[in-house]
């Protein structure tokens, strides 16, 4: 959450996945301040969401190109994307819809599980401690009793 945790950040990448890829069509497009955007880009960059591609010499100017990484932040998006159609849309609808390639038809994203393809939600999925876990933390009774199932 410490990459992604401002409303900036997934603004950006949404952009670059519509397929905005300069400084300023983003500018433009989100009507953000260019020391902001200047700042949101450099760290996808360093983070390695994004690369910088230059496009011309004299001044040397960059396109800002989605990397592996940086795609697959796009099922985070989509789920964004569905939940705020669900509560935020007017009657007129959702500003934006998904149509899906594969099938033809417009859909939106639903977390499911990658084992037998049924909807994840919070009355049928429990978070269970990883083989990452801080072991420090792992330790606590708190955590152990928050994860214990």
């Amino acid at each position: 959450m410490d990459l992604l945790g401002d409303w900036w950040t997934p603004l950006v990448l949404r952009e670059a996945f519509y397929g905005i890829r300069r400084f300023d069509a983003f500018q433009v497009s989100l009507g953000i301040a260019r020391n902001t955007l200047r700042d949101r880009l450099r760290r996808l960059v360093d983070e390695g969401l994004l690369e910088k591609r230059p496009y011309q010499t004299e001044p040397v100017r960059y396109d800002y190109v989605l990397t592996e990484k940086g795609r697959d932040f796009y099922g985070v998006l989509l789920v964004m994307n569905r939940w705020g159609d669900r509560w935020l849309s007017g009657e007129e609808g959702p500003p934006v819809v998904m149509h899906h390639e594969v099938c033809g038809q417009e859909a939106h994203a639903e977390a499911v599980c990658s084992s037998c393809g049924e909807q994840m939600t919070a009355e049928n999925t429990s978070p269970r401690m990883g083989p990452g876990y801080p072991p420090h933390l792992a330790e606590r009774p708190d955590v152990r009793e928050r994860f214990a199932g």
